[in-house]
């Protein structure tokens, strides 16, 4: 076995594979340093094409973004249709804020004040009602105050008085909440308007500078469509909140309503 080992081992000639292994290794060197090579040039080569196109896209959603988030920008391309429609939004948000606090159920009447004019009513004390009835400062006592005194002589009166007082009452209540519905039909007309005003901008300039070069066109358009988008965003809370008083200020006057007749039918 021995002798057989020996054999192999003298058969072989380490120094005669030396250089082939030095050949192998400089070709596996210089194929690894060729594809990193060429990768990167295949990178350089992607990178000068992408770069004009993702600099570009940059710059577009930039400005995108800027003009989308300067008000004040806007204001300005909707053109001459913004102001009356900021007087609107303003008036908008006085009117329901107004007409919310006109509305409350302690503008009208209260329990304490129906309960006493009652019993005061039923004792036959229409004097001793009627300063109790007024005291509130409510809707209910200036309506019902002045119908108390004829209570004793004439009912039928009395009833009438009331039921005129309360008409009287509810209109004066009433007209702040239809102003909401005036600034709720207003509102898209004046944006229509600057629609107009803006398609007109545009076609005189289409007759200036004929349709070869649309960046001209974009101020006139942009006109038309942001004053369009302003209106309905005026008109379409306003109208909303019109029916939404409407049915708060129907509410309170029939539970008005019912509290002075309760008042009344106490004699």
């Amino acid at each position: 076995m021995k002798t057989f080992l020996n054999r192999i081992k003298t058969s072989i000639n380490l120094s005669q594979l030396a250089p082939a292994l030095q050949t192998v290794h400089a070709s596996l060197q210089h194929s690894r340093c060729d594809c990193i090579r060429r990768t990167r040039q295949r990178g350089l080569w992607l990178a000068s094409l992408l770069a004009p196109c993702l600099l570009q896209a940059q710059e577009t959603s930039e400005a995108a973004a800027s003009d989308s988030l300067n008000l004040w920008g806007l204001i300005q391309q909707g053109g001459w249709a913004m102001y009356p429609l900021g007087a609107c939004s303003l008036a908008m948000f006085f009117l329901i804020f107004y007409s919310w606090k006109e509305t409350s159920r302690k503008k009208f009447f209260s329990v304490e004040q129906v309960q006493a004019a009652s019993v005061a009513v039923a004792a036959k004390d229409y004097k001793q009602a009627q300063s109790t009835i007024a005291e509130g400062k409510t809707l209910l006592g200036r309506a019902l105050a002045p119908a108390l005194p004829k209570l004793g002589t004439n009912r039928e009166k009395a009833e009438n008085l009331f039921i005129e007082n309360l008409e009287a009452e509810e209109n004066a209540v009433s007209q702040w909440v239809t102003y909401l519905n005036v600034v709720a039909s207003v509102a898209p007309m004046i944006g229509l308007l600057g629609t107009v005003s803006g398609m007109i901008s545009a076609f005189q300039t289409i007759g200036r500078g004929g349709m070869g070069r649309p960046e001209l066109l974009a101020g006139d358009i942009g006109e038309a469509l942001i004053t369009t988008a302003t209106g309905l965003v005026i008109g379409i809370p306003a109208m909303i909140a019109y029916f939404v008083l409407k049915n708060r200020l129907n509410t309170a006057m029939i539970a008005t309503a019912q509290a002075g007749t309760e008042v009344l039918e106490a004699d």
